[in-house]
């Protein structure tokens, strides 16, 4: 079966965010609303400085309120709430203000940590800027000086929610209502590490001051059976950000912190590669045979392990020996490398796993490094 070449991404397209989308339907409902007039589509000012039209897909008069829907498009990013349903219903209220909330698939915040208090629809600072600053628009253009009544609904966002991190984060019921440009930029990195800083947040406020980071869903799992004791906020996955994410604990009052993943983002890690995509740097087969030979493997082991195409590889090698010593040695290394890259401050573990979940070594609370055991070259 023929593979389809995989996109450039500067041929990616852009999307826009819940936060756009919540914006658009708000200031449809409430056009609609002072002009009795349905409304087809609604055009909005974004964060980073252009405007953007959406389509109104329906505009439905109750009573005394306005609902308008538009259908989330994240272009071409791999987005939970791509296709989403967004309903904003607007109405006139008894008090002075503009008031927002969230309706049905809107969480709701229950645990601090979040850029949003307790108790609060889970509706992030700048889409709530967007909003306020859309509606008032709307109310100076017109000469109205009344209250406003807002709520943003997802009909199947707490479907959508299970597809996410929000239940871990205690945003309990629904999606969260997101973004800071306004638009969405497919595989953002800035807006993975968001999601990292956010979830150490909650780990801290938490009290969580053992942390468990792991590179994938897989290796999450494996941590979670290695570390049954710990709650659920103090499994955090860091992707490919490694270094990133150990600042970050660091800079927020971590104590401990564990890493937990494979051979292959780990094997660089262990050389001082701190972020580990694929194509970041290549694996340090020499690196790999020198720690091979620290170990007292044979020549011919050695040899291969220099030879290999891939890091996983490297591991099937060692383990059929029997070396052992290899692995934890190379947990030592990740260690080591990290506490050096981040300059010290945190006691920190590392567990390696095979992809069938078999632990293959570990090295546990290392805070410091000794350069007479190591050497840095």
């Amino acid at each position: 079966m023929e593979r389809k070449p995989k996109k450039d991404p500067k041929d990616m397209r852009h999307g826009y965010t819940t936060g756009s989308c919540a914006t658009a339907v708000t200031k449809a409902a409430l056009l609609a609303l002072i002009t009795n007039e349905e409304q087809e589509t609604s055009t909005i000012h974004l964060p980073i400085g252009r405007d953007a039209t959406f389509t109104i897909e329906k505009c439905t008069f109750q009573n005394e309120a306005v609902s308008c829907e538009t259908i989330k498009d994240a272009g071409d990013d791999p987005d939970a709430t791509h296709k989403a349903l967004i309903v904003g219903t607007v109405s006139w209220a008894d008090s002075p203000g503009i008031h927002l909330d969230g309706g049905i698939g809107v969480g709701r915040v229950t645990k601090p940590g979040l850029p949003v208090p307790v108790g609060e629809a889970a509706i992030n600072p700048v889409p709530r800027k967007m909003i306020h600053s859309t509606v008032q628009g709307v109310l100076d253009e017109f000469q109205i000086k009344r209250g406003v009544n807002v709520v943003i609904s997802v009909p199947k966002g707490e479907e959508i929610a299970k597809k996410t991190l929000n239940g871990r984060l205690g945003i309990i019921g629904g999606i969260s209502i997101l973004g800071t440009r306004g638009t969405v930029v497919p595989f953002s990195s800035s807006a993975y590490m968001a999601s990292i800083v956010q979830a150490i947040s909650v780990a801290k406020e938490a009290g969580c001051e053992h942390l468990v980071v792991t590179t994938g869903g897989r290796s999450e799992k494996y941590a979670m059976a290695q570390y049954p004791n710990l709650p659920e906020e103090a499994f955090i996955e860091m992707g490919d950000f490694v270094g990133f994410t150990l600042k970050h604990c660091k800079r927020l009052g971590m104590k401990q912190v564990s890493l937990v993943g494979m051979m292959g983002k780990f094997s660089k890690v262990a050389q001082g590669v701190m972020m580990v995509h694929s194509k970041s740097a290549p694996i340090d087969f020499n690196f790999l045979a020198q720690l091979a030979v620290d170990i007292g493997a044979d020549e011919e082991t050695v040899t291969n392990v220099r030879e290999a195409n891939t890091a996983s590889q490297v591991g099937e090698i060692m383990a059929e020996k029997g070396y052992d010593a290899f692995f934890n040695r190379l947990c030592e290394a990740c260690c080591y490398s990290s506490i050096h890259h981040i300059r010290g401050g945190l006691t920190l573990s590392t567990s390696i796993y095979s992809m069938q979940g078999q632990l293959l070594g570990r090295a546990d609370d290392i805070a410091s490094i000794d350069e007479i055991d190591w050497d840095r070259g």
